[in-house]
């Protein structure tokens, strides 16, 4: 299972749709182009991948550590803006190829379960969601949805 991130190994672009106000009510979105680059270390038991939103005015990257004696994925995220703030997301692939990753933060003075979902994973495309939860995983609101595209 550790290497369960290769398939995201190369270029990418991205369609990216955001919701304008999380966990307000709000469904207004607003879409975007990203640019991905991701490569792997540590013969794969580890992975970076750097995301360019040229609109946005931000760039982002993710670190990707496996541990082989839980069997799980630690996601660290960090961006251009605020660097690395929040704990890592952390889970797995499980064997329908969809990969759940979580952990608990605040999201503007509201505690929240934050989940990123890998999904819909093909040689050529793949999809990645994020979603919220206030009630401890009962419900989730998807803020952050992207369909990836291989370049090469």
């Amino acid at each position: 299972m550790e290497n369960t991130f290769d398939f995201f190994v190369g270029t990418w672009d991205s369609v990216h749709r955001r919701r304008r106000e999380p966990l307000t009510g709000s469904d207004e979105w607003y879409e975007f182009a990203g640019y991905t680059r991701c490569w792997n270390i540590f013969d794969g038991l580890g992975n970076i991948d750097e995301v360019v939103f040229p609109d946005q005015g931000f760039s982002g990257a993710t670190l990707r550590l496996y541990n082989a004696d839980r069997d799980e994925w630690s996601l660290y995220w960090a961006n251009s803006k605020l660097g690395l703030g929040l704990p890592p997301n952390v889970g797995r692939f499980d064997d329908t190829g969809i990969g759940t990753f979580l952990c608990e933060e605040d999201f503007r003075g509201t505690p929240i379960i934050c989940r990123y979902r890998w999904s819909d994973i093909t040689a050529d495309s793949a999809r990645w969601e994020q979603a919220f939860s206030t009630d401890r995983g009962e419900t989730w609101e998807t803020n952050w949805i992207a369909e990836f595209r291989r370049t090469s």
